[in-house]
């Protein structure tokens, strides 16, 4: 694994035991402006489960060497299934996040795509997919 890999990964760990944590404490009502209202769970429940499940997926990027090309995949799949969540809080309006402003909401919306990728590239689970497709 290249040197720029490993950093982006392990920032990319660092970035999701700091969100897993703010689930957890301090940011605790903001994500819980982003539970789509159409979830059939408690909103505390989910804010909570998907902090806990965020530290996991850091200590899984960070520890879980020899599987890291299918935590990847996990991760990535992580960010996309918590999108809808992203999704309600424009369409509703609701500021958090400092996040006051439709524009600002929607801007926010372009960038899970690429934590999705930066997920896929830092763990090598896009060159992996790529290389066993290539070989069929």
């Amino acid at each position: 694994m290249s040197l720029p890999r490993t950093f982006a990964r392990w920032l990319l760990g660092a970035a999701l035991v700091f969100t897993g944590t703010a689930h957890l404490t301090f940011a605790r009502d903001d994500f819980v402006a982003q539970v789509p209202s159409w979830l059939p769970l408690p909103v505390d429940v989910t804010v909570v489960a998907s902090g806990v499940v965020e530290i996991a997926l850091e200590l899984a990027l960070l520890f879980l060497g020899r599987w890291r090309v299918a935590v990847g995949w996990i991760v990535a799949a992580f960010f996309v299934a918590i999108f809808p969540g992203n999704i309600e809080q424009f369409v509703r309006g609701t500021d958090a996040f400092g996040l006051d402003t439709d524009l600002a909401r929607g801007i926010r919306l372009l960038f899970q795509p690429l934590l999705v990728v930066w997920a896929l590239w830092s763990t090598g689970a896009w060159k992996a997919w790529r290389t066993r497709r290539r070989a069929r």
